[in-house]
């Protein structure tokens, strides 16, 4: 017998781009609770109460749900760092705050976990998603500036964080052990580096 709620979700006739947007949440959803692994069209057909064949009507693969993911989670970071720059310029604390949006987003987010999976079993093929989501990210932060040099910094930085952040996620707590290092070792470093990729004339002013 069908649980209410999944009859009520079956009955209800969804858009192509509805659809995506739920599957989405719902691919989230198993993310943080169950893992890369547990990111499947069978199992975000069942969370969404629909078959496995309409989802991978939508999406084309597993590999490609699960690069879409990422491509959300990304995309996610752009509207968090929206007036990225200008905080930088007047918040002495905007360094770490930033730093943690982005390593919040690859360790208590999945992104990190969900990346090594894409990378070890995915068909990296799909990944348009991911590219698209990172050049969006690029082009929303150096919109923020003014100077000449300011796609290649935001690029610079951009790659920085990402790097480190999906590191940090994914081996850092090993290799912080190794080195008797504290568990915020690495957003310390990258909040002190970063105004030095994001603002024409480096470090700000420390608060008086």
């Amino acid at each position: 017998m069908a649980h209410p709620k999944d009859q009520r979700v079956r009955r209800r006739k969804r858009m192509g781009e509805e659809v995506r947007e739920e599957a989405l949440v719902a691919a989230r959803r198993l993310l943080l609770e169950r893992g890369p692994s547990a990111v499947t069209v069978a199992n975000v057909g069942s969370e969404i109460g629909m078959s496995h064949a309409n989802v991978l009507h939508h999406f084309g693969s597993a590999a490609s749900l699960q690069s879409a993911l990422m491509g959300s989670m990304i995309r996610d970071l752009t509207d968090a760092l929206d007036n990225v720059v200008e905080m930088l310029k007047t918040d002495a604390a905007a360094p770490r705050a930033v730093t943690d949006k982005v390593f919040d987003a690859f360790d208590q987010g999945g992104a990190g976990q969900l990346a090594a999976w894409i990378i070890l079993t995915g068909d990296v093929q799909q990944l348009a998603p991911v590219r698209d989501a990172v050049r969006a990210l690029v082009d929303a932060i150096v919109g923020q500036a003014q100077d000449d040099n300011a796609d290649n910094r935001v690029r610079s930085a951009v790659l920085m964080m990402a790097v480190c952040a999906f590191g940090d996620a994914v081996i850092g707590p090993h290799v912080r052990e190794m080195l008797d290092r504290e568990d915020d070792a690495m957003r310390d470093l990258i909040a002190r580096i970063l105004p030095l990729f994001l603002l024409p004339g480096g470090i700000p002013p420390t608060a008086s």
